[in-house]
């Protein structure tokens, strides 16, 4: 994971037991087997199913690399990174069990440029989604390469061989038998397997479907897991860059006089790139606050307040995102209908680890940036484009990144300090302040959702026309059994949306799908209401989908969910989605005091169908961090801004969940062997927003339809001072 000649502070225990670089690991490979593998991958895997700017470039082959060495150890390449998902365990175990070896003979490299196959980065919940399937295949082609090795080596039938924990023995003479170690030590083979190697069965598995520790966890418990703003060359110098104070606002003159008098600092400036420099960070942020700037104000006159209005103004290309039927024809066929508007403001990212990177120039000329990205390789591209390099004299190296959401998609920090680290001639840190990060971090876009929605006189869904304005189609997708329905966007929360948003936007945990499951299940609870149905009931009249109505069941089972038609005093609620491949039921009871508007959230169910679990544990921390996250964007968290000025810069105005917020949570997981593993990142929070909103609709009568539900908007739709 480093170069041993930049002397740096590196991680220990992650990627490779000692350090290497790439020619040291082309040079262990020479003692070992590295077998390659041309795996053709399921429709869709590996390629960039969302429009981030870095993702246009295809990857240039489906190529897993796995390295068996002389010692028997196998080491995993991924150009994935671990951000707290657990992915660093849940990978591996997928390698372990297709290779029949042990789970802890297998190492991991993750997210470093020079040793790792291209990876457009981590996000979607696609890691174990899309490329385990590219794992699996590569794993089992490895097994079956060294099976065939075996076989030369003991003149044995490859059909009289089999494989465990490493070991190829005969089955009919135990005492003819090799270790991976021994069929590797002291060759180079790049070989491939001819046709197509068997994957183990979903019933043979002994690794896949276990509950493993997760292998991030001491270094992270004990406080030694390494952070990108860990990482310390020699002579590395913190960087204060000169920002505006607001979006929209430009710096027309600055003044670095009074800065450059203190001692140590250094004033850089890379062209609209001005920085000041110092070894000590707090002598940095000093001379920082002595630089002066003219400044011309925004133009820009949104805020939290009349944002709303401006986005439906807006000239945006409405597009289509699902349609069956006639929606005409489905007006007619409608006896009832309900409109409503929904809508959700700004939402910030706010990881505990605010955007950092340092980069460093080494002898060679080529340039290192470690940095807390979820994109190492766009950040690689990011970065020779600004310095004008050819992408192979970029390194990007990604230590433990603590925490992502989304937001480290973008990696201004990483170019900003390659940028700096040219321009100066020594290794550069820049590592946000929360005011910047609160200020730079692409936001969560605010949207507006209106639906208009029919029932006949069965009680079934009729009509469903839907706009969403700012959130994209992302969770928008019918299931329900609707024949005449109708989905159109206008604009998103990527690429670019030109006068659409005051400042950046971009992915924030299952982007678009929580404004839009949240304003569809507020909906279809409004469409049980209309006709006095228990709002389960309701959903299953309307429902054929066997997987959702099975763990829309499951939920309700455990839940001890009994029918009862809405509002039912109770604060009950439910809602359930899909994302990611995977379908999610949540039911959950609340109280609302009246007098304060507050929302108390007593406990959460959430059943989750995710096909082939891979680490059941792993995947219920997901589910909880899921739903603890949904309790910020449902209750408290929006980002208020004014004429290009982000008000909120810390955490004293910018509510996240608290521990005395936290509920009750029960998970349940169920059991589907027939699918392959789904995404398990994001799908428990998409429904969060719809179901504390149904649970407040139960327990007052009263349906709020803006995002976050904060005291003060729960006290005036109860009429309430």
């Amino acid at each position: 994971m480093n170069r041993p000649e930049d002397e740096m502070i590196v991680p220990e225990g992650w990627g490779f037991v000692e350090t290497i670089d790439r020619r040291d690991f082309l040079r262990l490979t020479s003692t070992g087997l590295l077998v390659v593998f041309a795996v053709k991958p399921p429709e869709g895997a590996m390629r960039p199913v969302w429009n981030f700017a870095e993702q246009q470039r295809t990857p240039p082959d489906f190529n897993a690399f796995l390295h068996i060495g002389a010692n028997g150890r196998v080491t995993l390449l991924v150009g994935k990174i671990e951000m707290g998902q657990g992915i660093i365990t849940g990978l591996p175990q997928i390698v372990a069990e297709e290779l029949n070896v042990p789970l802890e003979m297998v190492d991991c490299v993750m997210g470093d440029t020079d040793l790792c196959p291209f990876d457009s980065g981590t996000f979607g919940s696609l890691s174990v989604w899309r490329l385990g399937p590219i794992l699996h295949a590569a794993a089992a082609e490895a097994r079956a390469v060294l099976v065939q090795l075996a076989s030369e080596k003991l003149g044995v039938p490859v059909a009289d061989l089999s494989v465990k924990d490493g070991v190829v023995v005969s089955k009919t003479d135990a005492n003819k038998k090799a270790t991976y170690g021994e069929l590797a030590g002291g060759k180079k083979i790049e070989r491939r397997f001819e046709g197509k190697a068997a994957l183990d069965k979903v019933s043979e598995y002994t690794i896949i479907g276990k509950s493993y520790p997760r292998r991030d966890a001491v270094e992270k418990v004990t406080g030694k897991a390494m952070y990108a703003g860990d990482i310390a060359p020699p002579n590395a110098m913190h960087a204060r860059i000169v920002r505006p104070p607001a979006h929209g606002a430009s710096i027309t003159a600055i003044d670095t006089s009074a800065a450059e008098k203190l001692p140590g600092v250094r004033i850089v400036k890379d062209g609209e790139l001005v920085a000041v420099l110092h070894a000590h960070r707090d002598e940095a942020d000093k001379a920082l606050k002595l630089v002066k700037t003219t400044v011309t104000p925004s133009p820009n006159t949104l805020d939290h307040e009349n944002i709303f209005a401006h986005l439906e103004e807006v000239a945006v290309e409405k597009r289509p995102a699902g349609a069956a039927g006639d929606v005409a024809a489905g007006e007619k066929a409608a006896t009832q209908v309900v409109a409503a508007k929904y809508l959700k403001g700004y939402v910030a990212h706010s990881p505990m680890e605010t955007h950092t990177a340092i980069a460093a120039v080494g002898a060679d000329g080529r340039v290192t940036v470690w940095a807390s990205t979820q994109t190492p390789y766009p950040l690689q591209t990011q970065v020779a484009r600004a310095l004008k390099f050819a992408p192979e004299k970029v390194r990007v190296i990604t230590p433990f990144v603590g925490g992502g959401f989304g937001g480290k998609s973008a990696n201004a920090q990483g170019v900003e300090a390659a940028r700096l680290a040219v321009a100066a001639g020594v290794p550069v840190r820049v590592a946000w302040s929360r005011d910047e990060e609160f200020f730079y971090d692409t936001f969560d876009p605010a949207a507006v959702i209106s639906i208009r929605a029919g029932l006949d006189a069965s009680k079934r869904i009729v009509l469903w026309d839907n706009e969403i304005t700012g959130a994209g189609g992302r969770g928008a997708g019918m299931f329900y059994d609707v024949p005449n329905h109708r989905t159109v966007t206008k604009g998103s929360w990527s690429g670019n949306q030109g006068a659409m948003h005051p400042f950046a936007v971009g992915p924030w945990r299952a982007p678009g799908a929580n404004a839009n499951v949240w304003a569809r299940e507020s909906h279809i609870d409004a469409l049980a209401a209309k006709v006095g149905m228990d709002p389960v009931e309701f959903r299953l009249l309307n429902l054929q989908n066997p997987r959702m109505r099975r763990v829309l069941d499951a939920c309700a089972k455990k839940f001890g969910w009994t029918p009862k038609p809405g509002p039912s005093k109770r604060g009950y609620g439910v809602a359930i989605g899909e994302d990611a491949g995977t379908y999610v039921a949540n039911m959950a009871e609340v109280k609302v005091d009246a007098a304060t508007g507050a929302i108390k959230v007593i406990r959460v169910v959430c059943a989750q169908d995710m096909g082939v679990v891979v680490n059941p544990e792993g995947a219920m921390q997901q589910m909880e961090g899921c739903i603890m996250m949904g309790l910020g964007y449902t209750l408290a968290e929006e980002a208020r801004f004014k004429n290009g000025e982000v008000l909120d810069k810390n955490f004293g105005s910018y509510t996240l969940p608290k521990f005395s917020w936290m509920p009750k949570i029960e998970t349940m997981l169920i059991d589907n062997p027939d699918l392959p593993s789904q995404g398990g990142g994001e799908p428990a929070i998409v429904s969060m927003g719809a179901v504390i909103a149904n649970a407040v609709f139960d327990a007052t009568g009263v349906r709020l339809t803006q995002l976050p539900m904060t005291p003060t908007r729960v006290k005036a739709a109860l009429g309430k001072k």
